[in-house]
């Protein structure tokens, strides 16, 4: 593998726009799960701002990596979103080394908001929860109804939207950057989390049988 360089994004990647879009169509596809769908142009949007990080080949020049923030509620919220890595790098850290400096990004530019998320991916909780982010109810998260439209593209939409947006297959985090938060020993933390983790799956397996026999009913009607 190439070496690869991680950098807040600007025009200069306009250009590697619309082979990230392609990528994240065919990772949704493949997960059998909706993600936001954002065009080229909107992409380069984020990079213009400096709202964008991306991972380039330090050889080639190619995009290895990328997400970018949104802000909702007047900055109250902060969510680093979509989130996606090149297939050939997979599995070498390109998704944590993007996500932190997409969190980095977020702090510097909103250092009071809350930073948050909502995923199905074991990967990606372990990521934010060595970040700081902790799990949480949807109640938590913003109100604001397009922060909920990026869910619209989502197979699982409809269980949202019948649970008044209470539950889904997704689990909300957050980081609270003003929350109080025990210090823990290196050994204690990495058991902690592992202990969490293996909730985390449960709970997702828990949430499936649960709420898909549900949402099969509903489609029936």
């Amino acid at each position: 593998m190439n070496p690869y360089t991680v950098q807040v994004a600007s025009q200069a990647h306009f250009g590697l726009a619309e082979s990230i879009c392609h990528e994240m169509a065919e990772s949704a596809k493949a997960r059998g799960t909706g993600i936001a769908k954002r065009t080229p142009e909107y992409l380069q949007e984020k990079m213009s701002e400096g709202k964008a990080i991306i991972a380039t080949d330090d050889v080639t020049g190619a995009f290895v990596g990328f997400c970018y923030i949104e802000t909702w509620q007047h900055g109250k919220f902060v969510a680093n979103s979509g989130l996606i890595v090149n297939p050939s790098y997979r599995q070498y850290g390109v998704a944590k080394a993007v996500k932190a400096k997409a969190f980095e990004l977020s702090r510097t530019r909103y250092p009071d908001a809350k930073i948050i998320g909502i995923t199905t991916s074991l990967a990606v909780m372990k990521i934010n929860s060595d970040l700081g982010y902790e799990p949480t109810t949807f109640s938590e998260l913003p109100v604001d109804d397009n922060f909920w439209k990026g869910c619209e593209s989502c197979v699982n939409y409809d269980i949202l939207t019948r649970t008044e947006r209470k539950i889904c297959l997704c689990t909300g985090m957050i980081y609270d950057p003003y929350a109080t938060k025990k210090s823990l020993g290196d050994s204690e933390e990495k058991w902690l989390f592992l202990k969490n983790i293996a909730d985390f799956s449960k709970l997702k397996k828990i949430k499936e049988k649960l709420l898909m026999p549900f949402k099969k009913k509903g489609k029936s009607k």
